[in-house]
């Protein structure tokens, strides 16, 4: 089982230094003019979604919590920080000791979420908030990106299963947390093996076709690789020729023969000729996995298609188009000065070119029509309306320091199928178009 999401132990290195250079001279600016005790209130929110998105997936959440335990700074960064003279001896000797000690609510994860929605609200001194902002912001950035797209994947597939096949397409860390991702979205399977390991997702894989290619013949390799993995396995048919492999295909293994996956050609018209043949041959049970290259608009074209599963690579690892979500960390309230009951006052940029934002501490709740459809996000900053207070968003992650939002992974997959299913019928749409719930404001004392 995962050890990070049941809340054991997990021996994951330090992640202090993923963080941006001038979160520490901010810091030592702050403790000189005695303003980093300061009660703070950080939130993570997008302006606005991805271009043609409908609404967005929240992912990483464990990862964040995962994050935030392990952000300390060892002897090892402490010195490269001094050698390379980044911050003052006062400054290090703060980090030496620094363990993040305040309060984390946020959108659990595989929760949907709209522009303006506080999808983490981070609390504590701004020194100790300051300091969480790059990693905080590179893992939901990341995360809720692949989220969001595996999400509209599984969305055009249907009850038909995905199979997220990412992880030669980019960074080897990265893959892990796009399977990640990806499996609270809704694919049900990954071919990367870290991904297994780390957070218990299953994986599935067979063969390419290099072991195809090895054999002095495709028989030979069909043969070889039926012996090794039994009659229930998935053969590779479109090295050569794609009837002629089927035939063979099903010679080998007989009717019993698990699935046939096809990787090239027009897709749609292959699939219903392998259908029509395994059927003649007997093999009416195999299945057929088509993969090359496939995002959300070719799963969608083969709906009508004999299709039984889905392998994802690129399109998925790299948000089908969209690779982040641009969410921003902003300083939103803080208090009038360092003592522990000083009043918190709202802050906000106000710059012009749409990068305005709203002071003071969120809520946020989702509220529902008549047929229990949901068809707005309400955020506000005054006291929750009676009839919003069951519906509200936010959950607490972070209590004193201590992590106390840690789930099983399959709680946040279930959790977005839940959340995706009580949304309007147009978020499945998968043509442009604009967030398919308003945001409403209410702010008040």
């Amino acid at each position: 089982m995962n050890t990070a999401d049941l809340g054991l132990p997990v021996e994951i290195p330090s992640t202090a230094l993923f963080t941006d250079h001038y979160e520490l001279t901010m810091l030592q600016a702050a403790l000189r003019a005695g303003t980093a005790d300061r009660r703070s209130v950080f939130e993570a929110f997008t302006r606005r979604l991805p271009e043609g998105r409908r609404y967005g997936v929240v992912g990483g959440t464990g990862r964040v919590l995962d994050a935030v335990a392990n952000f300390h700074f060892d002897q090892d960064q402490l010195r490269f920080l001094r050698e390379r003279r980044i911050v003052d001896e006062q400054t290090l000797d703060w980090l030496a000791q620094y363990r993040f000690s305040g309060d984390i609510l946020g959108y659990p994860e595989g929760e949907v979420y709209f522009s303006g929605s506080p999808v983490l609200r981070v609390e504590g001194t701004f020194a100790e908030c300051v300091l969480l902002e790059t990693v905080i912001l590179s893992i939901l950035n990341h995360d809720s990106a692949i989220a969001a797209a595996a999400s509209r994947m599984a969305s055009a597939a249907g009850d038909r299963p995905l199979i997220e096949m990412g992880a030669r397409r980019t960074h080897e860390l990265a893959a892990v947390a796009a399977a990640r991702a990806a499996y609270v979205g809704g694919f049900a399977l990954t071919s990367d093996l870290a991904a297994g390991f780390r957070y218990d997702i299953p994986t599935t894989g067979t063969s390419a076709h290099a072991f195809t290619l090895l054999h002095d013949s495709e028989t030979d390799a069909f043969r070889a690789q039926v012996d090794s993995l039994g009659r229930d396995t998935t053969l590779l048919v479109d090295t050569y020729d794609v009837a002629e492999a089927v035939r063979a295909a099903v010679d080998i293994a007989g009717p019993e023969l698990g699935a046939v996956r096809i990787d090239s050609g027009d897709l749609l018209l292959v699939a219903h000729r392998v259908r029509q043949q395994l059927d003649e041959l007997g093999a009416t049970k195999t299945k057929i996995v088509v993969t090359s290259d496939l995002d959300e608009y070719a799963i969608a074209s083969l709906a009508a298609a004999p299709v039984d599963a889905y392998g994802v690579g690129t399109q998925l690892v790299t948000g089908s188009g969209h690779p982040t979500c641009s969410m921003v960390y902003k300083l939103v309230a803080r208090a009038e000065s360092g003592a522990p009951d000083a009043a918190l006052t709202p802050v906000a940029k106000r710059s012009t070119g749409g990068k305005t934002s709203i002071g003071g501490r969120k809520w946020a709740a989702r509220r529902l029509d008549e047929h229990g459809v949901a068809e707005a996000e309400v955020i506000g900053t005054g006291p929750v309306p009676e009839a919003l207070a069951d519906r509200q968003l936010l959950v607490e992650l972070v209590r004193g320091g201590e992590v106390v939002g840690r789930e099983p992974l399959e709680a946040a997959r279930s959790r977005h199928a839940a959340a995706r299913a009580h949304l309007p019928l147009s978020a499945t749409q998968l043509s442009r178009g604009e967030a398919v719930l308003p945001t409403e404001y209410l702010t008040g004392s």
